[in-house]
C-alpha cells in the first residue's frame, strides 16, 4: 500500500509502528485541524525485517542520555562528535560523554550496532539483572459447570495444553466452587489440598498463614533482592509445595484433572450455584505475589457462569433476578456492578487485599510495578454471561487474552487455549523455540520539544511519570510518558496519541525533524530481561511564509500533510478513541461525535465547491475512511442491540488489543466471492455481492463464515459434487473452505466457523454485516443484483450523500 512517497507497509516491517500522518503540521492551530488523531500504532514484540535490527539481542545495557529529564536511548539519530567522543541526543539536545570501552573504539568507520542508520530498532539483553527462570502458570477452574461432560471437556483440554509447556515451567491448580482447593503438589502418592473459605477476599499475607508457609516471609524478602529461591529441605515453601516443575509433578497435576468433579455443595432448583470466581482468584494472584513477585506468571481462569458467591459477584443466587443489561448499565440501577469492578480492579496490587483501611485503600488507587509480571486470563463458556464486563479491568491491567464461547468441547476454545502456547519456529535468530509471551512489559515514549504524549490506549495502566514531554491535554491513558503493559504477545499494538505543542507565530526551520523513542522492557519466557528501542524521524510542514512575514494559510489541498495520510491507521485510532469514550459517555454521544469529525475532517481535506454537493471529490488518500466510519458506526463496538455486556465488552477489549490488520477486519470484514467464472475476487461488503450462483467468505476476525448462494446450495444438496462430470462445482465447494482453514490457522484467538446457505437462519451472520443497498424500504424494490436486507438502517449511498452534503456547506 502506497500512501504518497510513505510506504506503510514498509514502515511496519521496519518498526513495528503504523503512524496516522507521516508528515505533521508545525503548530498547534492547524495540527487540530485535521480533526483525524495524530498518533502511532505500536507493535513492541513484533518480528521486524532482519535488514532494520541486529540479528541478535546486544549483550549489554543500552546507554542513555545524562539528563534526568530524559534518559532517551543512543540511537542511529544522534549527532556524535568523533573527535572528543561526545553525542547530542536528538531529544532534548543534551551533550553527553560515549563510555570509556566506547570511546576507545568509535570511529567513523566502527560504529557501534545502535549507531548504524539503517537499525532504528536495536534490542538489548540486560546483564545486570539476574535471570528469574522460566514462568508460572497456575490454573483456576470453576467445578461448578452444568454437567459432568462439560467439565470433563475442560479437564482433557487442559491436560493436552499441558504437554506443549516447557518442562521446567511452574505449574499450580485451584479449583472452586462454594469453596477453594489450594493443591499440594508435592506428594506423589495422594492429592492433597487446603479449602479456603469462598466468602472472603485473601490477601498474601492470609494466603502465607493459612496455607502453613512458615518461611512465607522469608520467601518474600529473597525474592525483593532479585535472587532465586532457595529450595525448602521441610516442603514449607510455596515453590516446593503449590507451585512446582512441570516436569517433577506432571503426573500429580495429571491425576486430579483425572479425578476432578462438580462442586459437591447442593443447589436448590430456583437458586444459581455458589461460584467464588473472585475469592478464587484473591488466592491466586496472592499465592503468586507471595512466592514469585518479579518472575513471569498467568492466572489462567476457566470459568461456565457468574460470580455469586463472596467478592466480586456480579448477580445474586436467585434465579428470578436476571443479569445487568445494557439498559441496567445506563439507567445505573445495578447494584453489584461498581462494587465487583472495585474488587477486580484491586487485584492488580494484591497487597492492598484483605486490608479496609483508608491509608491502603489509597495506595491500592495505582497499580504496583511487579503485578505487570502476573497475567490473568479469562477463559469463559457458558451460554450466559459470567461477569467479563466487571473483570476486564484486571485483565487490561495485566495485558491478559479474553475468550468467550459456549462451550469447553468447542473446537475454537480447545485450539485457542493451544496457541497461548505458541513458540517461535527453531529457525529465528536466539528465539527459536522459546514461547511467544513475555512478561512485566513496561514501555517509556520520549518526543522532541515540539511535540508531547496526550496518552495511550491498549493493555495496561500508567506508571504516572510526569515530565516536560507530557501534555496536559489527556487522551485515554493520559497524564504520563510512561505504562505498564504486563503480558505481550507478537500481535498486541498500543495506541499513543501526540499533542503538537508549538507555537504557529514561531515557524520551524526547514530542516527540523521531529523524533520519536519507544523504550519497551520486558523479561523473556526463559527468565531474561531484554530492553527494545524503536526510533522513529519524521519531518514538519511550515506554511510557506508572506512578504510581510507572517505565514500563509495551510493548504490542505496541496500540502505533504495530506499526501502522508494513512487512513488504515487513522481509522484505528479513532475506533479507538471512540471504544475508550463508551466507557464514559453514551453511546448516542459517541456517535454523534464520530459523525461531527468526519464532516470536519472531509471539509478540511476533500476537492469540492462551497455549497455544490456534486464537486465533492476525496483523493485516494482519503476514499476509504469514510467507509472505514460507516462500518465502524454499525459494528458490534458500537451497536450494542442484541449483544450482552459480556460480549461488548470482549469485542471493545479485542479492538485495542489487536494490531492494525486485524482491527480493521473487525471495523469492515473482508468478502471473498468464489463462482464458475474465474478465480476468488475481493467484493464490496454490500448485499448485490449476494448471488445466487456464488459462494461467499466473510471474514469479521470474531467469525469466519462460508455462504452458499441459494442455487448452489440446491446443486450441492442434490449430491453434483459427488458426480465426476461435476468435478468442478465439487473444487468450487472446497476453495472457500480450505481459504477458511488457513485464516483459521493464523490467528488467535481462533475465530468461530459458520457454514450457511443463502436464507437459512444462520445467514444472519452474514446478513448482518453488508452494506443494505437493497432494503425492503428502499426504491428498488428489489430490482438489484443482490438480496434484500431486512432493516432500518441507512445504506453507505445514502451516508455518503448526506456527508457529502454537510461537508460542502459553508
Amino acid at each position: 500500500m502506497q500512501q504518497g512517497n510513505w510506504d506503510v507497509t514498509q514502515l511496519e516491517e521496519m518498526s513495528g509502528t503504523r503512524l496516522s500522518f507521516h508528515c505533521w503540521p508545525s503548530s498547534r492551530l492547524e495540527a487540530t485541524r485535521c480533526v483525524a488523531p495524530i498518533g502511532a500504532l505500536y507493535t513492541p514484540m513484533k518480528k521486524l525485517h532482519p535488514s532494520c535490527c541486529p540479528p541478535t539481542a546486544l549483550p549489554y545495557d543500552p546507554i542513555r542520555c545524562s539528563s534526568p529529564s530524559c534518559r532517551a536511548v543512543l540511537n542511529p539519530y544522534c549527532q556524535v562528535d568523533f573527535r572528543t567522543k561526545l553525542w547530542t541526543c536528538p531529544f532534548c539536545m543534551t551533550r553527553n560523554h560515549f563510555p570509556a570501552h566506547y570511546a576507545e573504539n568509535i570511529t567513523e568507520t566502527n560504529l557501534p550496532a545502535e549507531l548504524i542508520p539503517q537499525y532504528t530498532t536495536c534490542e538489548y539483553e540486560l546483564q545486570t539483572i539476574p535471570d528469574q527462570g522460566p514462568p508460572c502458570f497456575l490454573f483456576v477452574l470453576d467445578t461448578c459447570t452444568n454437567s459432568k461432560e462439560e467439565l470433563a471437556e475442560l479437564a482433557d483440554s487442559l491436560t493436552q495444553a499441558l504437554h506443549l509447556l516447557p518442562p521446567d515451567c511452574l505449574v499450580g491448580v485451584i479449583t472452586y466452587g462454594t469453596n477453594i482447593n489450594v493443591y499440594d503438589l508435592s506428594s506423589d502418592s495422594i492429592s492433597k489440598a487446603y479449602i479456603l473459605r469462598g466468602n472472603r477476599e485473601y490477601g498474601p499475607g492470609k494466603i502465607g498463614e493459612l496455607l502453613g508457609c512458615i518461611g512465607g516471609r522469608r520467601n518474600q524478602q529473597h525474592q525483593k533482592q532479585g535472587a532465586h529461591m532457595p529450595p525448602g529441605g521441610q516442603g514449607q515453601d510455596i515453590l516446593n509445595r503449590f507451585l512446582r516443575p512441570f516436569s517433577e509433578c506432571a503426573y500429580v497435576v495429571e491425576s486430579i484433572l483425572d479425578d476432578i468433579r462438580k462442586c459437591p455443595w447442593p443447589v436448590p432448583t430456583d437458586k444459581r450455584p455458589a461460584r467464588a470466581t473472585g475469592s478464587a482468584l484473591s488466592v491466586a494472584v496472592s499465592l503468586l505475589h507471595l512466592a514469585i513477585p518479579r518472575r513471569g506468571a498467568r492466572v489462567m481462569l476457566f470459568t461456565g457462569g457468574p460470580c455469586t458467591s463472596g467478592p466480586g459477584n456480579v448477580v445474586s443466587r436467585l434465579k428470578e433476578e436476571d443479569m445487568r443489561s445494557h439498559a441496567d448499565l445506563a439507567k445505573k440501577a445495578e447494584p453489584l456492578y461498581q462494587p465487583a469492578c472495585d474488587f477486580y480492579a484491586k487485584l492488580t496490587n494484591p497487597s492492598a487485599l484483605g486490608d479496609t483501611s483508608d491509608k491502603n485503600k489509597k495506595k491500592s488507587s495505582a497499580p504496583q510495578a511487579n503485578c505487570a509480571y502476573h497475567v490473568v486470563d479469562i477463559f469463559a463458556c457458558s451460554l450466559d454471561q459470567v461477569g467479563m464486563l466487571e473483570m476486564r479491568c484486571l485483565v487490561e491491567a495485566t495485558g491478559g487474552t479474553m475468550l468467550l464461547g459456549d462451550s469447553f468441547g468447542q473446537s475454537a476454545y480447545q485450539e485457542t487455549l493451544k496457541r497461548v502456547f505458541n513458540k517461535y519456529p527453531d529457525d529465528v535468530p536466539q528465539d527459536g523455540g522459546q514461547m511467544s509471551m513475555v512478561y512485566g512489559a513496561t514501555m517509556e515514549v520520549f518526543t522532541s520539544r515540539e511535540f508531547k504524549v496526550s496518552g495511550a490506549i491498549g493493555p495496561g495502566t500508567s506508571l504516572n511519570k510526569h515530565g516536560p514531554n507530557v501534555s496536559d491535554l489527556e487522551v485515554g491513558k493520559g497524564g504520563t510518558s510512561a505504562w505498564n503493559l504486563g503480558g505481550l504477545g507478537p500481535e498486541t499494538t498500543i495506541a499513543i496519541y501526540f499533542d503538537v505543542t508549538n507555537n504557529g507565530n514561531n515557524p520551524l526551520p526547514d530542516n527540523k525533524r521531529r523524533y520519536t523513542q519507544f523504550v519497551t522492557k520486558y523479561q523473556t519466557s526463559t527468565g531474561k530481561t531484554r530492553i527494545r528501542a524503536t526510533t522513529l524521524c519524521g519531518t514538519w510542514y511550515n506554511p510557506p511564509v508572506l512578504k510581510d512575514g507572517a505565514p500563509a494559510n495551510f493548504d490542505a489541498q496541496n500540502s505533504p500533510v495530506r499526501a502522508s495520510f494513512d487512513q488504515e491507521a487513522a481509522a484505528v485510532l479513532t475506533a479507538r478513541l471512540a471504544v475508550h469514550q463508551t466507557d464514559t459517555d453514551e453511546l448516542s454521544d459517541v456517535l454523534r461525535w464520530l459523525d461531527r469529525s468526519l464532516i470536519r475532517l472531509c471539509a478540511k481535506f476533500a476537492q469540492y465547491r462551497p455549497d455544490d454537493p456534486s464537486s465533492f471529490n476525496l483523493t485516494p488518500e482519503f476514499s476509504m475512511y469514510p467507509q472505514f466510519m460507516f462500518h465502524l458506526r454499525r459494528s458490534q463496538f458500537l451497536d450494542v442491540f442484541n449483544s450482552s455486556p459480556d460480549e461488548a465488552s470482549r469485542h471493545r477489549y479485542d479492538l485495542i488489543q489487536q494490531n492494525t490488520t486485524n482491527s480493521l477486519i473487525m471495523i469492515q470484514p473482508t468478502l471473498l466471492s468464489y463462482g464458475f467464472n474465474g478465480p476468488p475476487t475481493p467484493v464490496l461488503l454490500d448485499s448485490d455481492s449476494v448471488r445466487p450462483d456464488t459462494i461467499l467468505l466473510l471474514d469479521t476476525f470474531f467469525q469466519v463464515v462460508v455462504f452458499h448462494g441459494e442455487t448452489i446450495a440446491a446443486w450441492r444438496e442434490e449430491g453434483y459434487q459427488e458426480r465426476e462430470e461435476h468435478a468442478a462445482f465439487r473444487q468450487l465447494l472446497e476453495a472457500p473452505q480450505a481459504d477458511a482453514g488457513l485464516i483459521m490457522d493464523s490467528r488467535t484467538p481462533v475465530p468461530r466457523f459458520v457454514v450457511c446457505d443463502q436464507h437459512k437462519s444462520e445467514a444472519r451472520f452474514l446478513m448482518a454485516r453488508l452494506n443494505p443497498t437493497s432494503t425492503h424500504n428502499s426504491d428498488l424494490d428489489g430490482g438489484g443484483q443482490g438480496t434484500t436486507v431486512y432493516t432500518d438502517d441507512v445504506s453507505l449511498r445514502v451516508f455518503m450523500e448526506h456527508l457529502t452534503k454537510l461537508a460542502v456547506q459553508q
